[in-house]
């Protein structure tokens, strides 16, 4: 299969030609600076796969559109799916939405997730495309895009703005993370770790995914909710309030809550040997 990367130069494009070459297809790759453009991509591809920044998908699938044909499959790596996938629909290829859950600097696919989305394609295609992934090593999710974008808002947005919050929080008391290291706890350096893992990559990157992601700001609101009722129950000095909300979360989240437990204690361990 030829299999073209529009993006390729970029260091998730260069990850997955890494995989699909590792599957033994012939892939090219298109970018700022190469001879190959997005067009002679998306007319010599059997899959064409799409990697450039959210802002930026879009456009790009509009660009290439009127050089698809019937029989290709096109794909994208972004982290939202509803636009993309609505936008590749417009075209006559097959259309199959693709998010990997994780970063380019990761050594391979082996105990990754891979989210797939498909728009307009056979159980076929998708177990060829599912296959690639899970062959090395990659567990392989299917949805829609709709949910996929729902879960998203939770997994990414929730995550990286709590995260964000925790450092402009910082901030705003002048207290810097090199102040509390010979006091951090483990789970406060897990916590710290995260928020400066954030803000050492691109931020365009989480704006975007804060911000066009439509279902991010129901879910915000829902934090900003939830924060506020805690405080009200930590400020009243209840503590009967403040255990039956605690209770009424560690029922939400049910076994769950045992598994972390087991799974943080063995990241902990790793972290003290480190």
């Amino acid at each position: 299969m030829k299999v073209g990367i529009i993006g390729g130069t970029g260091q998730m494009g260069a990850f997955f030609a890494r995989v699909f070459t590792t599957a033994g297809h012939e892939v090219r790759v298109s970018g700022r600076k190469t001879e190959l453009t997005n067009r002679d991509l998306a007319e010599q591809s059997d899959l064409i796969i799409i990697s450039v920044p959210i802002h930026s998908t879009i456009p790009v699938i509009k660009e290439i559109i009127p050089f698809l044909k019937k029989g290709q499959i096109v794909s994208d790596l972004t982290s939202l799916k509803s636009g993309p996938v609505t936008a590749m629909m417009e075209s006559v290829a097959d259309v199959i939405g693709m998010h990997p859950m994780f970063g380019p600097t990761a050594e391979s696919l082996k105990g990754q997730t891979v989210v797939i989305t498909p728009g307009r394609c056979s159980d076929d295609q998708i177990k060829m495309v599912s296959g690639i992934f899970s062959d090395q090593g990659a567990r392989v999710t299917v949805t829609t895009p709709g949910h996929h974008d729902r879960m998203m808002a939770v997994i990414q947005g929730l995550t990286h703005f709590k995260a964000l919050v925790m450092a402009e929080t910082m901030k705003l008391l002048s207290i810097t993370p090199e102040e509390t290291e010979l006091f951090m706890s483990p789970i406060y350096r897990i916590e710290t770790s995260v928020a400066g893992r954030i803000l050492a990559q691109d931020p365009m990157l989480y704006a975007d995914i804060l911000s066009q992601n439509p279902e991010v700001s129901h879910v915000l609101d829902t934090c900003c909710q939830a924060a506020g009722n805690l405080k009200n129950v930590i400020e009243s000095g209840d503590t009967d309030a403040f255990t039956e909300l605690f209770m009424a979360d560690r029922k939400w989240f049910g076994e769950y809550c045992t598994r972390s437990l087991e799974m943080t204690d063995k990241l902990i361990a790793a972290m003290v040997k480190a």
